[in-house]
């Protein structure tokens, strides 16, 4: 009796683990819920994407309004293209906007950030729609690249002035 007794009470562990584990699984995915939100997509290109994946997120101010769909190449072109889904609660966003891709922290992730344009009827801007193509776009920041930028700067751009030996005056 006491062994069967015993067996419940390892199963029992056995399945809040499970259940603990599949918690945090849905987590780290970033998974609220099993059905999907509807969206729409636009598509943008850029020079370049850094480390950014498709599911990243695509924020204004740091809420999240959408994810990256999909990320191709350009067959003609040779450059990166990345499909974005928006959440059509976000239906008002002016298509005067500009992405750029950002970096949470120092290391963190990658995501998009969308900055949102003027809007303007005048000037003949609209709401962007499923199908819209954002054309001002920033690449992302490639930390090597910076690392890169500040050595070549600090090096002293100009060797000549600590090469020059001073005339000696008679």
């Amino acid at each position: 009796m006491q062994s069967k007794k015993n067996e419940i009470w390892v199963g029992g562990f056995v399945l809040i683990a499970l259940a603990a584990i599949i918690f945090l699984c849905l987590k780290v995915a970033d998974i609220r819920s099993f059905g999907s939100q509807t969206t729409y997509r636009v598509t943008a290109a850029f020079d370049n994407i850094g480390g950014l994946k498709e599911r990243s997120p695509v924020k204004i101010g740091g809420v999240v309004i959408g994810r990256v769909g999909k990320i191709w190449l350009d067959k003609k072109t040779y450059t990166p293209q990345v499909d974005l889904d928006i959440f059509t609660q976000y239906d008002n966003i002016p298509s005067s906007s500009s992405l750029s891709i950002r970096t949470s922290g120092l290391l963190g992730e990658q995501y998009v950030a969308l900055n949102v344009g003027f809007d303007d009827p005048d000037l003949g801007v609209t709401m962007l729609k499923d199908g819209d193509r954002i054309e001002d776009t920033k690449p992302a920041m490639v930390l090597e690249d910076l690392i890169g930028q500040f050595l070549y700067k600090s090096g002293g751009g100009d060797h000549r002035q600590s090469s020059a030996v001073p005339a000696q005056a008679h």
